[in-house]
């Protein structure tokens, strides 16, 4: 067992590892000196796997065999194909997270075996299950998921514990948005609803303003392939651009020699703040149900909420402050830097776990994020009706919880009932989604209606639900497993995933600072022409001839040279 105690932020465009330090919750630097790994995955060439900034910058480079925002497809069937081998989302969660963790262990000196780790407040089964699948594919044991909200307001309240207010918390990330309406009462921090939309996030305003310049491109007879180069370099140009709108009211999207089906061409379009927020409407719009949601079932008015805490990186764009800004009727709060928010809280929620003695006696609570019930029917004037949604533990429960329905037999000498059970809202079971199901048998023969099951759903802190089923004549319980949906693993075949893993060929950490150095500087190197370009390469030439050297201190300082370079070149006009 690991003495430290770390959170992680498995988040869609970057990932996190935090613990705390003096007392203090605080985000751990990897092999790069950064915050923030990015969640990003690459073959090369050799067959060597890339995770972090270096598979990130090659992208840009070699889209083909990089891998990005698959946290998105967890708890799905899809198949990455990269380099010649086929990796699933939990397959490439659980690189990142291995990735994270080696950083950890080298920050904190000691192994690292158990972690708390976040999700998506929104995430539903199957996606927590996929993401606790990762996590023990990396050699992690999940102590406890927690949602993503939740832990931004605990590392918020770790300071505020000896207020009173009620605050609601708009998480952005790069793949997801998640609303929670929360109360802070003498050191209890009460969850009371959470909603949100598991597919909407930056990567949503990024394919907005790509799409624009793809139409602009159309205009002067540039069509992109999908999947080609050109669409990944005019893809990370958007992503720059985006970034810069947040501060300036213009942005130059410039691609030299991008690659087009009739040869190379020069590009640059101009992009304007105010036009791109109109591209960002209907993404905006979205975010109101969610948000209304929220308040609803936590039986809050707006005029209610105390506070408004922005959390996550696209909450740095201005329209996402303006309206929350309408909304509420006041300017909300970023107190935490809003990329490290999740993981802090991660961090402080571990700490709570151990008992660490900094944190104090903040306790939380949270809720079930969507509903849960079981395929029933009914009998209406002789006309059977099935497949209706008849909800056992609803929405909004405070967890963890337990919850019990009666149900009866529908046919005479009816022997068996199948459980299916779904999760969702909707009132009939083909809307929802289905979890899984289990058959029943050994029910006495009796007619129709006269023999009885009690059906009880166990939902744990981490969102993973239990259920058990007694016949209510005989007394006769059996608690199951759900019988797994296609693509669900079983625990050898998370342990055969994890070995398989283990045997894929890794650079050793301290080179990927120089990997990471190539990677950034091939990336620049495709945009430039002329001077810059010539100015680049003389400072490639000359790391690369320090790599050939294998001296330390002359790879370092040739290294700094080249990092000094792209930076001096990026800001170039």
């Amino acid at each position: 067992m690991s003495r430290a105690s770390i959170g992680i932020d498995l988040g869609t465009t970057y990932s996190l590892v935090a613990t705390l330090v003096a007392g203090k919750p605080t985000v751990l630097q990897n092999a790069l000196g950064e915050g923030l790994t990015p969640s990003a995955v690459h073959v090369d060439d050799s067959g060597h796997v890339l995770v972090g900034s270096a598979a990130r910058e090659r992208a840009a480079t070699d889209p083909g065999r990089t891998a990005l925002s698959f946290k998105r497809d967890m708890g799905t069937l899809r198949r990455y194909q990269l380099g010649g081998r086929s990796f699933s989302p939990e397959e490439l969660s659980a690189l990142v997270l291995a990735q994270v963790k080696m950083d950890a262990e080298a920050a904190l000196g000691e192994s690292i075996t158990e972690a708390v780790v976040t999700v998506p407040a929104y995430f539903g089964e199957l996606q927590r299950r996929a993401t606790q699948n990762a996590a023990e594919m990396a050699g992690l044991r999940v102590e406890r998921m927690i949602n993503e909200p939740t832990a931004a307001a605990l590392a918020y309240g770790l300071h505020q514990q000896h207020r009173e207010l009620k605050a609601l918390v708009l998480d952005l990330g790069g793949g997801t948005f998640d609303v929670t309406v929360l109360e802070i009462l003498e050191g209890v921090i009460e969850i009371q609803s959470s909603a949100g939309n598991a597919r909407l996030g930056g990567d949503d305003f990024s394919d907005a303003i790509v799409k624009h310049c793809e139409s602009l491109l159309a205009k002067d007879g540039i069509k992109l392939a999908t999947g080609s180069l050109g669409e990944a370099r005019l893809r990370a140009a958007c992503e720059v651009a985006k970034r810069r709108l947040t501060s300036d009211e213009q942005a130059r999207v410039v691609l030299p020699r991008l690659p087009t089906s009739t040869g190379e061409r020069d590009v640059e379009l101009v992009l304007d703040r105010t036009r791109v927020e109109e591209l960002y409407q209907p993404l905006l719009a979205q975010m109101l149900g969610p948000i209304q949601r929220a308040l609803r079932d936590a039986n809050k008015a707006v005029g209610e909420i105390d506070e408004v805490l922005l959390v996550g990186g696209a909450t740095r764009m201005p329209s996402v402050v303006r309206l929350a800004s309408d909304v509420f009727g006041r300017l909300p709060l970023r107190t935490l830097p809003p990329d490290e928010a999740v993981a802090l809280g991660a961090a402080v929620q571990a700490a709570l776990k151990s008992g660490d003695s900094a944190v104090g006696d903040i306790v939380v609570t949270d809720v079930a994020p969507f509903s849960l019930g079981i395929a029933s029917g009914a009998d209406v004037g002789g006309t059977r009706v099935t497949g209706l949604f008849s909800p056992i533990l609803e929405r909004g429960t405070v967890l963890p919880a337990s919850r019990v329905s009666r149900f009866h037999t529908m046919g005479d000498n009816q022997r068996e009932l199948k459980i299916e059970v779904f999760q969702g809202e909707h009132s009939h079971c083909d809307q929802n989604q289905k979890l899984g199901e289990y058959t029943l048998k050994g029910i006495p023969a009796k007619p129709a209606g006269e023999e009885s099951v009690d059906v009880r759903f166990s939902y744990d802190l981490n969102g993973v639900l239990d259920v058990d089923a007694t016949v209510v004549s005989t007394k006769k319980a059996v608690s199951f497993t759900l019988e797994r949906v296609k693509g669900q693993l079983s625990s050898r075949e998370i342990a055969e995933t994890r070995q398989r893993l283990a045997r894929l060929k890794f650079h050793p950490r301290e080179a990927l600072p120089n990997l990471t150095a190539l990677s950034r500087a091939e990336a620049l190197h495709v945009e430039l022409t002329g001077a810059a370009r010539a100015h680049l390469n003389e400072a490639l030439v000359y790391f690369r001839a320090a790599l050939e050297s294998q001296d330390p201190q002359q790879i370092t300082r040739t290294r700094e040279l080249l990092l000094a370079r792209l930076n001096d070149l990026r800001a170039a006009p």
